[in-house]
């Protein structure tokens, strides 16, 4: 990147060589002169990498989803809400029992991947549209949970029949309510 001075135009000097690399009095003063403006570009790029290394703040329709790496339906719910407008940082963790905890999903409702969106949490493969009900209607529950793994479930489809199964709110107390049924 070729930079400018940002006042004035830039002038050759020659200035003798001398031991230590010291230089002319010409060149110190323009050295001086430039010393803002790499302050400021330092700036700037400290800006950007802090920038770039702050934690991003999800906005409804980002879903940050914890997997367990050796799990392939979790992707495949992670296609079912791309597909249906959502936008899905998938986060692998061998550690899933820590994430559910740390989540506040209660241990009946758990399944196989925990994703967070929204403020809420979301266990298992529950639908877009109950994922998009939720944040639309704003209930006062911590999450929702399609608990274990029911065969149709979005992430779940394959040749043998659907399952018929409940998605469920959760809140802070662990108490729970059918949300919707499929």
């Amino acid at each position: 990147m070729n930079i400018r001075p940002l006042f004035g135009a830039s002038r050759a000097t020659t200035t003798p060589a001398t031991p230590d690399h010291c230089h002319g009095a010409d060149t110190r003063a323009r050295h001086h002169a430039h010393a803002p403006l790499r302050t400021l570009s330092a700036a700037a790029l400290l800006g950007l990498a802090a920038l770039a290394a702050s934690p991003v703040f999800a906005t409804d329709d980002e879903v940050v989803m914890y997997k367990d790496p050796n799990c392939g339906c979790c992707g495949k719910w992670a296609e079912h809400m791309r597909a249906n407008g959502f936008a899905v940082k998938e986060v692998p963790s061998a550690r899933m029992d820590l994430v559910k905890r740390d989540a506040g999903v209660p241990q009946a409702l758990g399944s196989c991947h925990t994703a967070k969106i929204g403020g809420y949490v979301v266990e298992g493969h529950v639908p877009a549209a109950d994922v998009r009900r939720m944040l639309d209607d704003k209930p006062a529950i911590a999450g929702l949970s399609a608990p274990g793994m029911p065969l149709g479930s979005p992430g779940m489809e394959g040749p043998y029949p659907a399952e018929r199964y409940d998605v469920v709110s959760f809140d802070a107390k662990g108490e729970t309510e059918v949300f919707a049924s499929h």
